[in-house]
């Protein structure tokens, strides 16, 4: 007998119908996995997006002499940036950056996120409860990358130490030997970074979603915050302050107070792969430096040969935010 006839006899209450015919089943499974698939579609290319997949804007570093390139996504480009900004403004060596570069390649794959194990955050998932700072600091790249280089310095001579031991001597992580896949692409990224390797990076055009400029303002605001004062000419009021107004910034290379005359042309290209990877961000729409040009709307065709207008503007990094 059927069983829900059985149960309804025994108990004496009404026999009901199947709750679904089979065909009817069917057209529900199907119907389920249709929106699954179509869900999954849509998370797949935001994804992409994001973290650069294909025809998403991305960043590439291809050194000359290199025949192996580096891709990464605007917002890992400018984490990246400003950690190796941050290196510089404490006068530390480009081992130093490479480091930091790969071991927050592996924590957070260049990117500050707000969660990780236990109460671990920020590019280098740092712990709160491990005295690394507050939630709130740690998440600011600026302080997470100082923090990580203070401790790397008390280091004794991590420069000359394997990659792994430096970083797992700051870190304590459980996996020490991860950090070793990614220093060939750290060492890339900081030879595009430090400006050793000239115009190595370069990105699409990317634009915020509110559209909305930054300005010179903002852009003069980062550059002191991550390279520290000396990045700009002092002026008569004793504040450091770039040269040009409205949309445009005019860093003085010679004047940025951290180098000598003879490093200035990489400390300009410093300057100038700073404000690549960061263009996304403070909606930059040109940078110029050397007679070599970069522009937004023609990114596709990265940097391109300008001739200098004089040998002063050689000497200038300039860069142009969207009105």
């Amino acid at each position: 007998m059927d069983p829900t006839l059985s149960a309804a006899l025994q108990y004496g209450g009404p026999v009901s119908a199947q709750p679904s015919s089979p065909r009817r089943r069917a057209r529900l499974w199907r119907a389920a996995a249709a929106v699954a698939v179509l869900i999954g579609l849509a998370g797949y290319l935001v994804v992409q997006y994001v973290t650069g997949g294909p025809g998403a804007p991305q960043c590439t570093v291809r050194a000359e002499g290199d025949a192996k390139e580096y891709e990464l996504s605007p917002e890992q480009a400018a984490n990246a940036a400003t950690i190796s900004a941050v290196a510089s403004s404490r006068g530390l060596s480009e081992r130093a950056v490479t480091i930091a570069l790969a071991t927050a390649m592996q924590e957070s794959g260049l990117r500050n996120i707000d969660f990780g194990d236990r109460d671990s955050v920020g590019l280098f998932q740092q712990r709160p409860s491990q005295d690394w700072g507050t939630v709130q600091q740690i998440m600011d790249p600026v302080y997470s990358a100082g923090e990580f280089y203070r401790h790397l310095a008390k280091v004794p001579g991590y420069s000359r130490l394997p990659l792994t031991v430096a970083a797992q001597k700051v870190q304590r992580s459980g996996y020490p030997q991860a950090y070793a896949k990614h220093e060939a692409n750290a060492a890339r990224l900081t030879g595009a970074l430090s400006g050793r390797d000239r115009d190595a990076m370069t990105c699409t055009e990317s634009r915020p979603v509110d559209g909305q400029a930054s300005g010179a303002a903002a852009v003069r605001e980062r550059l002191v915050r991550e390279f520290g004062a000396g990045v700009l000419p002092r002026t008569g009021d004793g504040k450091g302050r770039a040269a040009g107004g409205g949309s445009g910034v005019t860093i003085p290379v010679r004047q940025s107070g951290a180098v000598g005359a003879g490093d200035a042309e990489r400390r300009g290209w410093e300057l100038a792969m700073w404000a690549m990877a960061h263009s996304a961000e403070l909606r930059i729409e040109q940078i110029s430096y050397a007679g070599r040009m970069w522009q937004a709307d023609d990114a596709g065709k990265g940097w391109q040969r300008k001739p200098a207008d004089s040998a002063v503007a050689a000497q200038h990094v300039r860069i142009v935010t969207a009105q």
